[in-house]
């Protein structure tokens, strides 16, 4: 059955997630502790809104609402490997 809507994208996986979060707190990858709160790092509310509007552009389903309540690499990653297909 043939279907108009493209496949839904995989959700980034850690090094990926690292990689986009990084320049957005002016740091490096591997120095984001999985278990800070991002938003205490310098994350603003305006990039978490980026981020979530680029993978739905992506067609990954993130969940605004579940990153801002858990705003950690670790609560993320929590939230994205529940998305995996």
């Amino acid at each position: 059955m043939a279907t108009d809507s493209p496949p839904t994208a995989q959700p980034p996986d850690e090094r990926q997630l690292r990689e986009l979060v990084a320049p957005l707190i002016n740091t490096r990858p591997e120095d984001i502790p999985g278990g800070a709160n991002l938003i205490m790092l310098g994350l603003s509310s305006l990039d978490l809104m980026r981020l979530v509007g680029r993978w739905r552009r992506e067609r990954v389903p993130v969940v605004f609402e579940e990153l801002a309540a858990t705003p950690t690499l670790d609560g993320w990653l929590a939230h994205l490997d529940g998305l995996r297909t």
